[in-house]
């Protein structure tokens, strides 16, 4: 088991590029929070629970096939516990075949080697050109 939020950042993103969704939502602690600040109307804005998360979740690579994970920087803070890191996925749209790219900010805190609270950023208005009204990212 990871033993820093930063290894546990890392882990997660390699359960997303192995399209391995039961992995990446295992490394989230039972009553987890996941947040999208920006989510556009008719999404939800928090997702509570590692069984709301897996309804949430697991269905990901069939919405996005991300291929690649790059500009990754981790910034660790005075917490231990929380980092805030930055990344932009590219990839394609499965059900429309266009190419996908968008940059991420999350914010992440992890107890005891589980994601406790996932808030993560996005460009809502990038991802509605992409998908149309109200899609997840």
């Amino acid at each position: 088991m990871p033993s820093t939020a930063t290894d546990v950042f890392h882990q997660a993103l390699e359960h997303l590029l192995a399209k391995d969704m039961p992995g990446f939502i295992a490394l989230f602690a039972d009553d987890a929070v996941m947040e999208f600040p920006f989510a556009p109307p008719g999404r939800p804005s928090r997702v509570t629970g590692r069984a709301e998360l897996h309804d949430y979740l697991i269905d990901y690579p069939q919405t996005l096939d991300i291929r690649e994970l790059t500009d990754v920087t981790v910034h660790e803070t005075a917490d231990p516990e929380v980092i805030v890191a930055e990344f932009t996925a590219t990839g394609v749209v499965v059900a429309t075949g266009e190419p996908y790219r968008l940059r991420y900010i999350a914010v992440l805190t992890v107890r005891a080697g589980r994601i406790a609270h996932y808030r993560d950023y996005w460009n809502p208005l990038a991802v509605q050109e992409l998908f149309g009204e109200g899609a997840r990212a």
